[in-house]
């Protein structure tokens, strides 16, 4: 792949070229429960016929609003729902990105003046912050203030016939605004609440502030993550990823159980409990008092080798050695030492790992008279599992991206962006990858679509 700098980008896709995920290809249902959803139909199950037509409709295709793929032959699984987020930083934000790539409209609450507070947390994509054209492309931006009466009427309106609110306010704000389930469900029975906080809506933690760092201390990261010497925070946001994938996941779960049901209900995420998930592997591993997981930076805590490498061309390689039959053939093939496998030190995993020190400076050695290219050659030829340790350059030019079609280009209020399609193979269907908004850039369209005076409402 060609290098990104002077101005050179990744090979790049056509946004308008079919991408469905995988992954999500059981979610195939929803585009019947989109059709039910539609502004003519009632919901299935329920006697509530209008309440479901929507005044909020989704965009057409055009320059500056969210589109779908225009030859897709199949409409997107989530094309018809409507999700209003009051939603800031990375749990919430990565949550809805998801949810409008699946075809929903997302309507993004910021706060006026300054909107999500992610905006200002650096400016390295052409004076963007790079959290924020991460996580909210695709969507539309509204700018309130929601504790201003005409404002709030504002949001009123859209949440009477929104298929989906999330959250992730400080703890209490939305319910002292008004917004809870059981409230917002009085006039709209088949809204999704999904509220996402540090430690959920009860609990002695309850009203206590959680940000990513805070919370992976809280569920033990900082212990079996590092140095033996000391503890290390995993280098991007993990827990407000584990919470934004947890709400993602629990509201596909929602509108299909209403694609049924016909009735709404209320989903209470904690960053906490999703990332305690994450850690079950070593709590389990400490059951009833155990030792937990030993922190051995880079490297497994309890296989061995298998972890990174410094090779004499000044790169690193990562290797994994699983079994018996991958140690002899990393001794012979790779090291050029076929008498290490009757080494006492090093005659089964557990010695091996035990003894590491004494084995990694044999396979420096062995590393220090070749590259980077070479070692990762030797050790596929071997048949050894190894990966070359990247640095971010390497992985925007990564060829298997490259080959795979994974890029194409998004629009920002600075220019168009490399952006990368979610993960999973091409087959039938799409993902939108629309727009990342400028602060407030659809107030106006929303409100005419609301019937409400722009100059009137003051925006």
């Amino acid at each position: 792949m060609a290098s990104l700098r002077a101005g050179a980008r990744p090979a790049l896709r056509s946004v308008h070229t079919a991408a469905s995920l995988s992954h999500r290809s059981s979610l195939a249902s929803f585009a019947a429960v989109s059709y039910n959803l539609s502004p003519t139909h009632g919901r299935p199950g329920s006697s509530h016929g209008s309440f479901c037509r929507h005044q909020i409709r989704p965009f057409a295709s055009s320059s500056n609003s969210p589109s779908q793929p225009s030859n897709a032959k199949e409409p997107l699984p989530l094309e018809g729902i409507t999700v209003v987020s009051l939603e800031q930083a990375i749990a919430a934000p990565f949550c809805t990105r998801q949810l409008a790539e699946l075809g929903a409209r997302v309507i993004k609450v910021e706060r006026r003046g300054d909107g999500d507070f992610a905006r200002g947390y650096d400016t390295r994509v052409k004076g963007l912050a790079s959290h924020f054209v991460w996580t909210n492309r695709s969507k539309e931006s509204l700018e309130l203030d929601v504790k201003d009466p005409k404002d709030f009427r504002v949001l009123s309106k859209l949440l009477r016939t929104a298929d989906v609110l999330v959250q992730n306010l400080a703890p209490g704000a939305s319910e002292r605004l008004g917004l809870s389930h059981e409230v917002l469900g009085r006039e709209n029975p088949g809204i999704i609440v999904c509220d996402i906080s540090g430690y959920g809506s009860y609990g002695p933690y309850r009203d206590k502030k959680a940000y990513d760092l805070l919370v992976q201390s809280e569920a033990g990261m900082l212990e079996v993550t590092g140095t033996e010497a000391e503890g290390a925070k995993v280098g991007i946001s993990v827990a407000d990823i584990a919470a934004g994938t947890a709400a993602f996941q629990n509201i596909l779960a929602a509108l299909l159980k209403r694609g049924k049901t016909g009735k709404g209900c209320r989903i209470d995420i904690s960053m906490l409990e999703s990332m305690a998930e994450w850690m079950s592997f070593p709590m389990y591993y400490a059951y009833e008092g155990a030792p937990p997981p030993k922190r051995a930076g880079a490297s497994h805590a309890a296989i061995y080798p298998y972890g990174p490498f410094q090779t004499g061309g000044g790169g690193s390689v990562m290797l994994g050695i699983q079994n018996e039959r991958e140690w002899a053939n990393l001794c012979s093939g790779v090291l050029g030492n076929a008498d290490l496998t009757k080494d006492e030190r090093f005659k089964n995993n557990a010695l091996r790992s035990k003894n590491r020190d004494e084995l990694r400076a044999i396979i420096h050695e062995a590393f220090s008279s070749m590259g980077v290219d070479e070692v990762l050659a030797k050790l596929d030829s071997n048949g050894i599992a190894n990966a070359k340790v990247n640095d971010m350059k390497g992985l925007w030019e990564h060829p298997q991206l490259k080959a795979r079609g994974r890029w194409t280009e998004v629009d920002t209020p600075a220019g168009k962006i490399p952006a990368m399609l979610p993960a999973g193979v091409p087959d039938e269907g799409g993902v939108k990858m629309g727009p990342v908004p400028r602060l407030g850039e659809h107030n106006e369209k929303i409100l005419k679509e609301l019937g409400l005076d722009v100059k009137e409402e003051g925006h």
